[in-house]
């Protein structure tokens, strides 16, 4: 099976949302705005087209996206579309499109970043007393 990554850029619509699963993995949801402008060459005027795109992101990525990130923040995500399925209490199937994202960065095409590595601990380096900077 083949994966096609995608890359977006745009504005976040919403602050992330951050959940935990039972197994205790942190899943975080967000929504991008992606602006297009164009010159009609019929009309010579300009025209604009935004799209909105559903981002899905696990573990680290997830947690780090959640503490960095808020509404209105350019971002930009690479991924894999996934399509999820589910059937409504009425029996209907339902189904959408989420980008998994793989790496998410802000855009320096209009603001500057400040980036802070975050200190990771392994079970193994808890046992002995190290510290494993990521």
């Amino acid at each position: 099976m083949t994966i096609t990554s995608t890359t977006i850029a745009g504005n976040l619509t919403r602050d992330p949302e951050i959940r935990y699963t039972r197994d205790g993995q942190a899943t975080t949801s967000l929504s991008v705005a992606v602006n297009r402008r164009w010159q009609n060459r019929q009309t010579q005027k300009w025209e604009e087209s935004t799209s909105f795109f559903d981002i899905v992101c696990w573990l680290d990525l997830a947690e780090n996206v959640a503490l960095s990130l808020t509404k209105g923040a350019r971002v930009v995500v690479t991924g894999h579309l996934e399509e999820r399925r589910w059937e409504t209490e009425d029996g209907e199937t339902r189904s959408k499109v989420e980008l998994v994202a793989d790496e998410i960065g802000g855009s320096l095409r209009f603001a500057t970043v400040d980036i802070h590595k975050v200190q990771r601990h392994s079970l193994a380096n808890e046992l002995t007393g190290e510290t494993n900077p990521a």
